[in-house]
């Protein structure tokens, strides 16, 4: 194996801070993949003040990685936690804003100015 994950698997890689978290996602977050993508990021939540998800190498998304964004979203309100989306490529951001889920979220640029 060439220790590279295939392109179709979801994987994350968490950077953390004293009062934030950055999330970096990559691959596709499909059924099947979702789980534990929302039990790791909903941990964070308990420690973190806000959490980043940068999207730069999500490649897809359906509904239930829709959805899992969703919940994620409301247990973030729950824990006061902000939560912030950066690096929407163009199929994603077109997938949340058909759902008009795009307002929804508060989507930085790299500086962490919000974006409209």
């Amino acid at each position: 194996m060439s220790g590279q994950a295939a392109p179709n698997l979801f994987s994350l890689e968490v950077e953390r801070s004293p009062d934030a978290a950055v999330v970096r996602c990559r691959g596709r977050l499909v059924s099947g993949s979702q789980d534990a993508f929302y039990t790791e990021v909903r941990q964070l939540m308990q420690t973190s003040k806000g959490i980043v998800l940068d999207l730069t190498d999500l490649t897809n998304m359906d509904s239930a990685g829709v959805g899992t964004l969703v919940r994620l979203y409301v247990s973030s309100k729950s824990a006061n936690c902000d939560l912030q989306l950066i690096n929407l490529g163009k199929k994603i951001r077109q997938l949340l804003g058909m759902t008009g889920l795009l307002s929804a979220f508060t989507v930085i640029d790299e500086s962490g100015t919000p974006i409209h």
